[in-house]
């Protein structure tokens, strides 16, 4: 579970389960253009990776560590009264997470090797359009299972164990940067 994947479960706790959905939607919509992109200019996208590598961890691992902070230092007494009080529109909802999961352009690395392994290297047009409402698809009916699982467990979710998961995933993601930042600079080859 990434941090989309919190996002959207923190706002269907929060805010209601079609604000969460609305938020998985702007991550699908974010895995699409990553894929066409991969798709479309396989070549040229891997000759971007590579020459941009390390600048692309580096933003990502930023955002991951803002993230992280976030989570832990957010009190969620604070932020479910403030949802009440302004709630975010649903288009607001989508940008956000169709923002946060453009930040994650290490994606383009999965779609590289599963283009390859299912020899989706130089497919036709109608490939590419096939392919890419199946990942369409996929992901929206994942969100969609995915909120309304949380919606259905909502009453188990009280304020204490919503500041406790906040912290704890905060810590996780915390540790995946500093995981992160020690490969970089300490066991990454050159």
């Amino acid at each position: 579970m990434g941090p989309v994947g919190i996002l959207c479960i923190r706002r269907t706790l929060s805010k209601g389960r079609w604000h969460g959905f609305v938020s998985g939607l702007g991550a699908v919509l974010s895995d699409v253009a990553y894929a066409s992109v991969t798709s479309l200019f396989m070549g040229l996208v891997v000759n971007f990776v590579e020459t941009y590598m390390q600048w692309i961890e580096l933003f990502g691992t930023a955002v991951l560590g803002i993230f992280g902070i976030y989570l832990i230092s957010n009190n969620p007494v604070k932020s479910l009264k403030k949802n009440r009080e302004t709630k975010n529109t649903y288009f607001q909802d989508f940008v956000t997470a169709f923002l946060l999961t453009l930040s994650n352009a290490l994606i383009v690395l999965l779609y590289i090797g599963m283009f390859a392994h299912f020899s989706f290297v130089l497919p036709s047009w109608w490939e590419i359009a096939k392919g890419l409402i199946g990942i369409a698809l996929g992901a929206v009916l994942w969100w969609f299972v995915i909120t309304y699982l949380v919606s259905r467990l909502r009453r188990w979710f009280n304020i204490r164990r919503i500041h406790l998961l906040n912290r704890a995933l905060g810590a996780v993601i915390l540790l995946l940067v500093v995981a992160q930042i020690c490969y970089s600079f300490f066991f990454k080859s050159s």
